[in-house]
């Protein structure tokens, strides 16, 4: 059965949780109002080591903030949220900008640059929050903090763009996307997925046709079917219920046309999608600049079965950073925290996080 509001787990008598939304209007220049909701899991105090860790975590297209602090559906259990901060960090995870659907921004007017922007802005208040003190009752002021950042599909995208344009964090965790290519995953001997590339930030009206049309064109009468099983292979390993699969896919199929935002569904699901940046996800190098800029400790994390087709040739996206990381964890596919080894891979994160304030600690030292 699908659980629903992210409490904190086994240890959740030592975190505690606050639901706060800040006003990014001046960031993005819209003319409109315009903020960003974003959930606070924050450890006892005491638990704080002395280099304290702050992720802020960005979610992918068609989810919302509770893909992290909620324990979703699937073969494992657990929310993300949580596991982190029982370990003494402080876990924040935000919304895209007009994820909910009831801020009146046209989906449109969401690219790279405005997007970022509004994450940014978001981000650096509740840490500037968190260090004067001012977050939480009785919370102490959490001062020279090692900002980590981790961002699933396109929100990891999103991520290595709002590093290399705003210097956000202090490493980064890219989780299943690719800065060199990201596509879907097949089956063994099924057959290549073809998908529409699109220019970077291109509104709907320049996109009558896909960079690749005449590739898309050799494949078209080709069946629906085939296709929607290879993308349910790719997000989801075998253990995952089927009824979990066929509703998150209903759900992404649904975002992805432009569905009634105001349908109930569960809280880790968006209700719109910033689809003027979504649409050129998959389009080869969509961010390959920003990640060559890129200087700090970049985690690269994806499942087994991912949009990853090449993992060991993720580093060389990297070309300037100090540190690049892999891990393929198995028995997985591109959906993480609905696997069965959904802990697993956090750990790994974890470990990274820990990597980046020594790093952060030693450059502090010189």
């Amino acid at each position: 059965m699908p659980r629903h509001e992210g409490r904190p787990g086994e240890g959740r008598e030592r975190v505690r949780q606050l639901e706060v939304s800040i006003d990014v209007s001046d960031a993005v220049g819209l003319g409109v109002a315009a903020r960003i909701s974003a959930t606070v899991i924050l450890p006892e105090p005491a638990m704080l080591p002395a280099r304290p860790v702050i992720c802020i975590a960005m979610p992918s297209s068609s989810y919302a903030r509770g893909y992290y602090t909620c324990d979703l559906p699937g073969a494992g259990s657990g929310a993300q949220s949580a596991f982190h901060a029982e370990r003494g960090w402080i876990f924040v995870a935000l919304d895209w900008l007009g994820c909910d659907g009831s801020s009146g921004i046209d989906p449109e007017d969401l690219g790279y640059s405005m997007l970022t922007a509004a994450a940014h802005a978001a981000q650096a208040e509740i840490v500037l929050r968190l260090a004067n003190g001012v977050l939480a009752p009785d919370y102490p002021p959490v001062n020279g903090a090692c900002v980590v950042g981790i961002g699933q599909s396109l929100g990891g995208a999103l991520l290595i763009a709002q590093q290399a344009r705003h210097g956000s964090f202090d490493g980064i965790g890219v989780l299943g996307f690719s800065a060199v290519h990201s596509h879907p995953a097949t089956p063994p001997g099924g057959a290549p997925v073809v998908v529409a590339w699109y220019p970077r930030d291109a509104r709907l009206s320049e996109c009558r046709e896909p960079l690749n049309a005449a590739a898309l064109a050799a494949v078209q009468g080709a069946p629906a079917q085939a296709a929607w099983e290879a993308v349910a292979w790719g997000f989801h390993y075998d253990d995952v219920p089927v009824e979990v699969v066929e509703q998150d896919l209903a759900h992404y199929e649904g975002i992805a046309r432009g569905g009634d935002p105001d349908a109930p569904s569960p809280p880790w699901y968006a209700r719109r999608t910033p689809q003027r940046a979504a649409r050129s996800t998959l389009t080869p190098g969509v961010v390959a600049s920003e990640a060559a800029a890129i200087t700090v400790p970049v985690l690269c994390a994806m499942g087994v079965r991912d949009l990853v087709p090449d993992p060991r040739g993720e580093a060389r996206a990297y070309a300037s950073a100090r540190s690049v990381d892999l891990f393929v964890c198995p028995r997985m596919g591109h959906v993480h925290n609905m696997a069965g080894t959904r802990a697993l891979l956090w750990e790994r994160i974890h470990l990274f996080g820990e990597w980046c304030g020594s790093v952060k600690t030693a450059g502090s030292l010189r």
